[in-house]
């Protein structure tokens, strides 16, 4: 039932009781059976994650950054270091368990802190964490971080052309909002900006889904997954088909 004001107003739910802002993210270690998160450091990290993206050899992964590409180690060690010392956005590195060296990396973003809203964004992964139990680990560990921190709404934003972020959003639970147009700029051309989120309401089914992806069982000898993500994610839910 939509709730009214004393002028018959419709008016949004009421905070539930004793709701106070959370707090800010820190830079945490996150573990996980396959993914690690871990502060991203442009000393430890930066000749791994180099390495990892000379593996697109296309470049095809940089074409939706806002940064990149990158043929000079020093050129990327560059913009590592800017990355690391900033707060918003606030860069972690994703660490492959099986390897112990960093896939990937990226942030929380727009921390809105005082509203309950947090953004995870600026994500590049190399081919070898693309498509991977790591993959969607390191987006399921920071989800389930910023919910446990008290956050109410995790929004993701991509380029309204990046195909394979929409998908990806999909296939994690996020409900898609719309798209703003000509939202930014970047590398010279307009972007239309596609909008995803999962509420603190929806996280409990969205998190028990991937825990029962997670789970050993739903894969076999090879690693190869048994059930796809969405078998286990309810009629109706987001990201459901």
């Amino acid at each position: 039932m939509t709730r009214t004001n004393h002028l018959g107003q419709p008016i949004g739910d009421a905070l539930p009781a004793g709701w106070t802002p959370p707090p800010r993210p820190v830079p945490v270690t996150l573990e996980g059976r396959f993914a690690q998160i871990v502060p991203l450091q442009a000393g430890l990290h930066g000749e791994q994650l180099f390495e990892a993206f000379r593996k697109d050899t296309d470049g095809a992964g940089w074409t939706y950054m806002a940064n990149g590409p990158y043929d000079r180690l020093d050129d990327f060690m560059q913009w590592l270091t800017a990355a690391e010392a900033s707060t918003d956005p606030m860069f972690f590195a994703y660490i492959d368990q099986s390897t112990g060296r960093a896939a990937g990396y990226g942030s929380f973003l727009r921390i809105e802190a005082a509203m309950g809203c947090i953004e995870a964004g600026n994500i590049r992964m190399s081919p070898a964490m693309q498509r991977t139990p790591v993959s969607t680990e390191a987006m399921h560990l920071k989800m389930a971080y910023a919910f446990g921190l008290g956050y109410r709404r995790y929004e993701w934003k991509c380029d309204a052309l990046n195909a394979p972020s929409r998908r990806a959003a999909g296939r994690l639970g996020f409900t898609f909002e719309g798209i703003f147009r000509k939202a930014l700029h970047y590398k010279g051309r307009s972007r239309d900006t596609a909008w995803f989120s999962i509420t603190d309401d929806e996280w409990p089914a969205v998190c028990k889904a991937h825990q029962a992806w997670l789970h050993p069982g739903n894969f076999d000898a090879e690693g190869r997954q048994k059930q796809p993500l969405a078998s286990f994610l309810a009629p109706g839910q987001p990201g459901s088909p």
